[in-house]
């Protein structure tokens, strides 16, 4: 797929009609296009976008996609961040072109998502068994010499079944093996021999090719630097036994992947030990929550915590919610809630208020819960809330942040909108 191809795509995103399937948006935009309402740089808070609305920070949007490229080059990795995080064709082409090798996702759909959109690089950090998803794959192999797609494989049973799903298919699908991280991990092959006798199954057809190893850190039993350390040194010996032993013939590279958003400096660190191998080594990060970051759980556990040398990410997302009821001194109610805000790591953060164009802290408030459409706030009297105030909240977890909303203003920093961001979940 070219890339005029993919930009025609992108472009067909814009000529969409903004209508009631996009929350938030001003009321009075009805009818018009996305480009059109962009070019009209209306405010966040002036010019009738209504709540609860989600806004990306256009200043911390961009300063994320810069550090994290200055960071994969400084320690010569490639970096395929995973998409699933944002499942936003516009940023998957933003994180591309600060330097991405290509884009990580979990899950057929995600695949379609991304092709649809010209991705040619893409890595499946998952299993895939499901004989009409592979068969698609490989329609899409053959019809796109440059269509790069790579995908784990953990067990001879799924071997058997990619292989009989293939059968009769001109390109092989390249495979890595996926390792463990550990007795009660998630997906994977809990052994080296385990890990041996499916790189033999695979090299045993005709429809898969064993292109490297990978696995994901963060699913480390009882996580320390150590032992992610440990478990990521068998990843990277796994690859070097594999070469040793001739399972990996004909390749151009060897990849070796690994990569979550709270440990991609331990992957940096291991990663720059690996020897040389036979050909080159691809080292693929996938860190994918650093797009829009977060202001509770990924930003307690972001890597540049230990190396603060090397930066720090910004939070990009704040829902804004309006204060619509305050039936005591101690509570309020704000009108967002579980259909708008991530739940499942954190409650939101209650950042600053809003009233009659000036902004102050939200000290004194707190969100104590959330209903469908309502956030729970605790007050104080210093707090000063008023029903029709504007509150500001941080999120938690981006991934369940951005699978609420089909269309995102990106707003800079005195509320100008202009951009919007489209979600394919």
């Amino acid at each position: 797929m070219g890339a005029d191809t993919a930009a025609a795509q992108l472009a067909a995103l814009t000529a969409d009609r903004v209508d009631h399937r996009f929350k938030g948006l001003p009321l009075d935009a009805e009818g018009l296009t996305v480009g059109e309402l962009a070019a009209q740089r209306r405010n966040l808070f002036t010019d009738g976008f209504t709540t609860p609305v989600l806004a990306l920070s256009a200043e911390r949007l961009t300063h994320n996609l810069e550090l994290m490229e200055t960071y994969a080059a400084r320690h010569g990795l490639a970096f395929a961040p995973h998409g699933k995080t944002s499942m936003a064709p516009q940023l998957f082409w933003r994180q591309i072109e600060h330097g991405a090798w290509g884009i990580t996702l979990a899950v057929p759909h995600q695949v379609r998502v991304a092709r649809r959109f010209g991705i040619d690089r893409i890595f499946l950090a998952n299993e895939l068994v499901d004989t009409a998803a592979l068969r698609w794959i490989a329609a899409e192999l053959t019809a796109d010499e440059n269509f790069r797609f790579i995908c784990y494989v953990d067990s001879v049973r799924g071997v058997e079944l990619m292989d009989a799903a293939l059968r009769g298919t001109s390109r092989p699908v390249d495979v890595v093996v996926e390792l463990a991280a550990g007795e009660g991990a998630r997906t994977g092959v809990r052994t080296e021999a385990e890990c041996a006798a499916v790189a033999d199954a695979v090299g045993a057809t005709r429809t898969l090719r064993l292109v490297g190893v990978a696995g994901y850190e963060g699913e480390v039993p009882e996580a320390t630097p150590e032992r992610v350390h440990g478990w990521l040194r068998r990843l990277t010996s796994l690859a070097a036994d594999f070469d040793k032993a001739g399972r990996f013939t004909g390749l151009e590279e060897i990849v070796v992947s690994a990569g979550g958003s709270a440990w991609f400096d331990a992957v940096a660190d291991v990663f720059a030990e690996i020897t040389e191998l036979s050909v080159p080594v691809l080292k693929l990060l996938r860190s994918g929550a650093y797009v829009s970051h977060d202001d509770g759980h990924y930003r307690k556990i972001t890597p540049f915590i230990r190396v603060p040398e090397e930066g720090a990410l910004h939070p990009a997302f704040r829902l804004w919610a309006q204060v619509v009821s305050r039936p005591s001194p101690e509570q309020a109610f704000a009108n967002a809630g579980k259909r708008d805000a991530a739940y499942d790591l954190d409650l939101p953060f209650a950042q600053v208020l809003r009233r009659e164009g000036a902004e102050r802290p939200a000290t004194g408030v707190t969100v104590t819960g959330l209903s469908d459409q309502h956030a729970w706030l605790g007050t104080t009297e210093e707090a000063n809330l008023q029903v029709g105030d504007w509150l500001g909240m941080g999120l938690s977890h981006p991934c369940t942040s951005f699978d609420k909303w089909q269309l995102i203003p990106v707003a800079e920093a005195d509320g100008t909108v202009v951009d919007y961001i489209r979600t394919f979940f």
